[in-house]
């Protein structure tokens, strides 16, 4: 089975030329978001030239509105990449009296997106997922939309669904009942597997990418299938959101 994770910060590790060297070694496909425009280019070149690691352009919503001077950055550099993300909004106490900004500047790079023809975008939305949803259903054009660690409630899950958007699911997203039952709620055939390492924690530690797909072992006994059935469902996944994304990466 391929291993596969669609939402790491390769270049956030203690140590990411020796995480990005263990990728290679392993064959992992990893899909390398970013927090910032100008780290971009610097994760960039932790993916070398062994071909499975794809990386994102970013701008996360924690530091949108202090970093919101690098969207012409990203707006230069958006060619250069089929993915976008780390981005979205964050409506956690910290950073919920930036929401109107937030939201701004998340048009903005959909805007871009759509530009471009559309990209694969992997998104971020704690405690915004309402709202989320409302700018993204504004601007259809921006790409493909995948929710990273979505954690909004059943009927905004459905909401997404029908929208059309896919999500990536990690480990640590199955630990409460809400995520078990929005994980429940998703369409198995829009699931991709994630570690969001090094924030994702396994039993308190750090995940890394080729444990994203032992979240099968977690929805099997979720979903009443098999292991088997289940890492064979998201594998084809990947497949597919890899040629939607017209990205001529080898699955093996």
């Amino acid at each position: 089975m391929a291993l596969i994770d669609f939402h790491c910060h390769l270049d956030l590790y203690p140590n990411p030329h020796d995480v990005a060297r263990e990728v290679a070694r392993r064959g992992v496909y990893v899909l390398s978001v970013t927090t910032t425009p100008s780290a971009f280019l610097g994760t960039l070149a932790l993916a070398g030239s062994e071909g499975r690691i794809r990386t994102a352009l970013g701008l996360h919503p924690e530091i949108a509105v202090a970093r919101e001077g690098e969207l012409p950055l990203f707006e230069k550099l958006l060619p250069q990449t089929d993915y976008v993300g780390e981005v979205g909004l964050d409506g956690s106490r910290p950073h919920r009296d930036t929401l109107d900004r937030q939201g701004g500047i998340l048009s903005a790079i959909l805007g871009f997106c759509a530009q471009a023809g559309g990209k694969t975008i992997s998104l971020h939305s704690r405690g915004a997922t309402k709202l989320l949803l409302d700018v993204l259903e504004s601007e259809p054009r921006a790409g493909t939309t995948v929710l990273h660690w979505f954690s909004g409630t059943e009927r905004e899950v459905r909401r997404a669904s029908e929208m059309g958007c896919w999500f990536s699911v990690g480990r640590p997203m199955l630990t409460s009942e809400r995520g078990r039952n929005n994980v429940a709620a998703m369409p198995l055939d829009r699931i991709l597997p994630e570690t969001d390492g090094p924030f994702g924690k396994i039993s308190g530690r750090s995940s890394y990418p080729w444990e994203a797909m032992s979240v099968v072992d977690e929805l099997d006994e979720l979903l009443g299938r098999s292991t088997s059935e289940i890492g064979s469902v998201l594998v084809d996944n990947f497949r597919r959101i890899s040629t939607i994304t017209k990205d001529r990466v080898k699955i093996r």
